[in-house]
Parts: C-alpha cells; sequence; structure tokens
C-alpha cells in the first residue's frame, strides 16, 4: 500500500513538474501570384548624346547659353565671327554675275554662227568653236552655283544651333579663341528623357530570360516582348522607377561571359540623370502561384533549410524545403510546401521537433512590411 502511494506519488510530481508548452507564433503561407526576379547593378546613359564642333574655322564671336541649362533643339549656342563668311558670300555672288553675263554672251554668238553655218557664210569649224564657249558658259555658271551655295551653307554654319533637346554642359572655350572645324569640342548636350540603363547578364540568366522572351513570342534582343523592370537607386528617399527592356547585344562577351541588356524609363522630371547607379530587379519568368513565408520561419538542419510546421494537436513538425528568390518582402518556396500548411513564424528557438507548443495564430500580409514602410508608418504617427 505505501509502495503504492509512493509511486502514484512520484508520478504526480513529475507531471507538475513538466514546463507547459511553448507559445509560439503560426501563420499559414501567403500564397499568391508572383513572378520570379534577379537582381544587378547597372548604370543610366542618356539616349542621345553629342559633342558639339563647328563646322568651319573662325574665331568664337559669341556664345548664347547658360552653362548647364535645358535646351531645345534648334536653339543658338556659338556663333562664328561672320564677317569673312559674309565677304566671301558676296564674292561668290559677284562670280555667278559674271557667269551668267558671260553665258548670255557666248549664247548669242553660238546662235549668230549657227544661223551664218546654215547659209554657208561661216565654217563648221568656227560654229564648233561657239558651242565650244556655249557649253563651257553654261558649266561655269553651274559652277558658280555651286560656289555660292557653299559659301551661303559655310556662311549658316557659323551659327551653332543645337541639334537635340537636352541638358548642356558648361562651356569649353571661351570668346575669341580660334575654332578648328570638326576638331574643337565647343560643349556636350545628353538627352535626358526618355533615359536608358545598361546592366549585365550573365549566362545562366541570360538563357532563362530568353526562353521567357520565346514564349512571349519574341527574342531578348527584340526588348523580350517588353520585359518589365524596377531599378532602386543608392538614394533610398527616391522611389523605384519602372521601365521595359528594349534591346540586348547579340553576342556574349568573350572576357566575362555576359551580355549588356539595355532598359528605357520615362524621365519625365529628370529626376534620373546619365551615370547613376542603380540596382535593376528583372522579372525572371511568366507569372505563377508562389508560396511565400518570413525568412524568420525558416532553420537549417544541416545543408537543409527547413520550416516547421504544427497539427491540429500542437506537435511540431520539421520539413524539408527548397528557397527561391525574395519577393513582396517574404521568401518564395520552390518545393516541399504545398501553400495549406500551418509553420512556425516566430520563436524557433524555442521548438524542437516531435514537441508540442501552444500556437498563437497571425496572419501574414500579401505584403511584408519593408524598413521604410515602416519608418513612414511610425513617422506618419
Amino acid at each position: 500500500m505505501t509502495a503504492a502511494l509512493l509511486s502514484s506519488g512520484a508520478a504526480f510530481a513529475q507531471e507538475a513538474a513538466a514546463p507547459p508548452p511553448p507559445p509560439v507564433s503560426v501563420a499559414k503561407p501567403v500564397v499568391r501570384d508572383v513572378v520570379d526576379s534577379d537582381e544587378f547593378i547597372g548604370r543610366f546613359e542618356a539616349v542621345d548624346e553629342v559633342s558639339i564642333r563647328s563646322r568651319v574655322a573662325g574665331y568664337l564671336d559669341k556664345i548664347e547659353f547658360t552653362d548647364g541649362a535645358l535646351v531645345k533643339k534648334g536653339d543658338p549656342l556659338f556663333t562664328i565671327d561672320q564677317r569673312p563668311f559674309e565677304t566671301a558670300l558676296s564674292q561668290a555672288q559677284a562670280s555667278l554675275e559674271v557667269a551668267k553675263t558671260t553665258l548670255v554672251y557666248a549664247e548669242a554668238q553660238f546662235k549668230r554662227t549657227e544661223s551664218l553655218a546654215a547659209n554657208g557664210t561661216l565654217s563648221a569649224s568656227q560654229l564648233d568653236d561657239r558651242r565650244r564657249d556655249f557649253v563651257s558658259g553654261q558649266a561655269n555658271v553651274r559652277g558658280a552655283e555651286a560656289a555660292l551655295a557653299r559659301a551661303q551653307l559655310d556662311l549658316e554654319y557659323t551659327k551653332i544651333t543645337a541639334p537635340l533637346s537636352g541638358r548642356i554642359d558648361r562651356r569649353l572655350i571661351s570668346v575669341g579663341n580660334l575654332v578648328q572645324p570638326d576638331q574643337t569640342i565647343l560643349t556636350t548636350i545628353v538627352s535626358l528623357d526618355p533615359i536608358d540603363f545598361y546592366f549585365n547578364v550573365d549566362e545562366r540568366n541570360l538563357l532563362s530570360y530568353a526562353r521567357t522572351a520565346r514564349e512571349n513570342g519574341s527574342t531578348l534582343q527584340e526588348g523580350a516582348a517588353g520585359l518589365e523592370v524596377t531599378v532602386r537607386l543608392t538614394d533610398s528617399a527616391e522611389p523605384p522607377v519602372k521601365g521595359k527592356v528594349d534591346f540586348a547585344e547579340n553576342r556574349l562577351d568573350d572576357q566575362t561571359g555576359t551580355m549588356r541588356v539595355r532598359a528605357r524609363f520615362d524621365n519625365p522630371k529628370f529626376v534620373l540623370q546619365p551615370g547613376l547607379f542603380g540596382r535593376v530587379d528583372v522579372a525572371a519568368s511568366n507569372s505563377y502561384k508562389g508560396i511565400l513565408i518570413p525568412d524568420e520561419a525558416i532553420g537549417s538542419d544541416q545543408n537543409e533549410r527547413i520550416v516547421f510546421t504544427v497539427s491540429e494537436d500542437g506537435t511540431v513538425t520539421p520539413k524539408p524545403v527548397r528557397l527561391g528568390p525574395k519577393l513582396y518582402g517574404y521568401r518564395v518556396i520552390r518545393s516541399g510546401m504545398t501553400g495549406d500548411e500551418t509553420i512556425v513564424v516566430n520563436g524557433l528557438m524555442r521548438i524542437r521537433p516531435g514537441v508540442k507548443v501552444k500556437p498563437e495564430l497571425v496572419v501574414l500580409p500579401p505584403e511584408a512590411p519593408t524598413a521604410e514602410t515602416t519608418k513612414a508608418q511610425g513617422a506618419a504617427q
């Protein structure tokens, strides 16, 4: 009797000493349409860029813009001293008048000689001489007209205008300096809207993008049917910008094993500047149903990544998974889950396989809040 009482008391003491199930936060995975993305580093470049040079030689007479200003196509920028070209134009006009007068005289002589030769008064050789003078006069007029057109063109070239709209650089030469044609760089202009972003894609990702492009009836070189990309700038205060791939080079670089890809972005406020670095997210697949969980819910067991599922009676069971990229603030699960499981999302340090827990259900939002959104919400409050 005494032994039975002692045994019963020991069992009661053990039950009393057993700790209660640890409380953990559990949730259902987020299941939503997703598109895989990859991240690359690249740089913005102007769609059009031009170095302004003069087409004629001369001394710089005027500068007609403000350094760093926005200019429009056709705006005046520089003026070369026009006086030598005005003189050359007047000379060309005078030469044309002389050539025309000579032609009128040669034509009259030719017609008179032609009439006399028909009556037998003059010889055929004299007629040939007058024909030669007439034809030569016509050629001289055409040459004088060409010289006049050239003189007019040179005079026009003394007025240097903007060949495109964009942001102009500082003046690189001062008034009074000699400008050499096609050599002296006066300034530069870059276009700003739209603007291009260039980045290099490795071979593995390149094949994936090319496959997606073919599925959409296009090629990567032709823009992959408008494959969308998002670029984040180094300044976190600037929101991400969205654009589309519109070109890729036609071969891989032999040295790096990468291909250069271009995306184009609208830039109406000129926030994006040529030379800026950015991180581009490129869609790496077509839309599919994805299973998303927080990174905090992922544990490790040697070389495997695992999540802990919780059954109806609170028993914890580990489940190996294969991870994908991070989207919408969550980690994509490639395989190992169906999306119907209840998983531990907080409190992994308090559990181990086979134990029972006290689950506290939480609901994961469709998109996990980022540090920026949390900071903005705190500032608003």
